[in-house]
């Protein structure tokens, strides 16, 4: 499917989208091969990546989701906000968090520190895409990537284009000068 958004064009498909997954499970694996873990999607963007990732697993482990925004509808993120604290118990527990995207790492930042408050006893920080480019990262960067991707507006696989295509299995590009950013 072909998305209707101005200047889009096909940046990962999804063969390739599906052997990250396969790469990001097989790293996983070990984790909960060892541990009691908390497998916490970071929602909207994580839940794809998520229902992807969990599905691919096998063994016990807590499956839970938090919701923070930064983006609401438009293409630049502000200060991370609450919008659904995670209900697991996060003491004593190993915690992956899987997101979307790391792009500056603000979000990644904001929930390492809720996981070390609420007394994880590990945290691991899994994402789908790592967005690469020259601007200022907060916090560490992620510990699991899947793929790679420059510097423009993203969507596809969970992360969205003004609310619209998160759906969409392949990942997509807008340019900067087409109105991403």
């Amino acid at each position: 499917m072909n998305p209707t958004v101005p200047g889009a064009r096909l940046l990962v498909a999804r063969g390739e989208v599906d052997a990250a997954f396969g790469r990001l499970a097989a790293a996983t694996q070990p984790l909960l091969d060892r541990d009691t873990c908390v497998l916490m999607g970071v929602l909207l963007g994580g839940l794809l990546p998520l229902a992807r990732l969990a599905s691919q697993l096998q063994g016990d482990f807590v499956l839970d989701t938090c919701r923070v925004g930064r983006y609401g509808d438009a293409t630049r993120g502000g200060l991370p906000q609450w919008l659904a604290q995670p209900r697991a118990t996060l003491r004593d527990r190993h915690v992956i968090l899987v997101d979307d995207i790391y792009d500056e790492g603000v979000t990644l930042e904001f929930l390492i520190r809720h996981c070390q408050q609420a007394g994880a006893r590990q945290i691991t920080t899994l994402v789908l895409v790592h967005k690469r480019h020259g601007r200022a990262q907060f916090g560490p960067a992620p510990d699991l990537v899947g793929l790679e991707v420059g510097d423009e507006y993203v969507f596809g696989c969970g992360m969205d284009y003004q609310g619209h295509w998160r759906h969409l299995p392949d990942i997509w590009g807008v340019p900067p000068a087409s109105g991403g950013a």
